[in-house]
C-alpha cells in the first residue's frame, strides 16, 4: 500500500483544530432556548399567559420576588430551555442598595439567578422583615441589597446578578450574568 505522506498524527491534529473552530458538534445547532440571557433580551413573567415584557411597575415594591425568563425580542425566543435561566426579580428602595447593586438595577429592580450556588436548589423564599432571600434546601441566606452576598448558610458564593436597564419602559438585560450561573458540586 502506498503512503500518502500525511501521517496519522497530522490528521488527528487537523481534526482537533477543526473541532476548536467549528465547536463541539460539527454543524450542530445551538438550542436558542437554553442560551444564557443576552444584552437586549426583555424579561417576561414565568407562567403568565402571553409573552408580555415586564416593566418595573410589574414587580411589587418591597414585595415577594417575581420569577422571569429572558426573551429575545428579535425572534420571540423564550430562553426557558435551561433552569439556569430562571431569573429572580425584586423591586427595592434604590437608596438601600449598595452602590454596585444600584448600578446594576433598573428603577430599583434587581435581578439574580434563581439557582442557589450551593447545590442548585431554587432560591424561592423571601423574608420581607429583613429583606433577605433564602434557599429552602440548606437555608443559605442572601442579601439582594448588597449583590446577593451570602449572609448565612453553606452557599459558597453570592448569587450571580443580571444587570438591567429600562428601554421603552421594559426591563431589559443590560449585560450578561456577573459570574457563572450554577452550583458547586458537593
Amino acid at each position: 500500500m502506498a503512503k500518502s505522506g500525511v501521517g496519522r498524527r497530522a490528521v488527528l491534529k487537523g481534526g482537533a483544530a477543526l473541532l476548536l473552530v467549528k465547536g463541539p458538534a460539527f454543524g450542530a445547532q445551538v438550542d436558542a432556548t437554553a442560551v444564557r440571557p443576552k444584552e437586549g433580551d426583555v424579561l417576561i413573567k414565568i407562567d403568565a399567559p402571553g409573552a408580555k415584557p415586564l416593566t418595573p411597575d410589574d414587580v411589587p415594591a418591597g414585595g415577594t420576588q417575581t420569577m422571569a425568563w429572558p426573551l429575545d425580542p428579535q425572534d420571540g425566543t423564550v430562553r426557558n430551555g435551561s433552569r439556569l435561566n430562571r431569573i429572580l426579580l425584586l423591586r427595592l428602595d434604590p437608596l438601600t442598595l449598595s452602590p454596585e447593586t444600584r448600578a446594576r438595577a433598573a428603577d430599583g429592580v434587581v435581578a439574580y439567578t434563581a439557582i442557589c450556588t450551593h447545590t442548585g436548589c431554587e432560591v424561592i423564599d423571601w423574608h420581607a422583615d429583613d429583606q433577605m432571600l433564602s434557599c429552602p434546601c440548606h437555608y443559605s441566606r442572601f442579601d439582594p441589597k448588597d449583590g446577593a452576598r451570602v449572609v448565612d448558610g453553606p452557599a459558597p458564593r453570592a448569587l450571580p446578578a443580571l444587570p438591567l436597564q429600562t428601554i421603552d419602559g421594559k426591563l431589559t438585560v443590560a449585560k450578561p450574568f456577573t459570574t457563572r450561573v450554577g452550583f458547586e458540586q458537593p
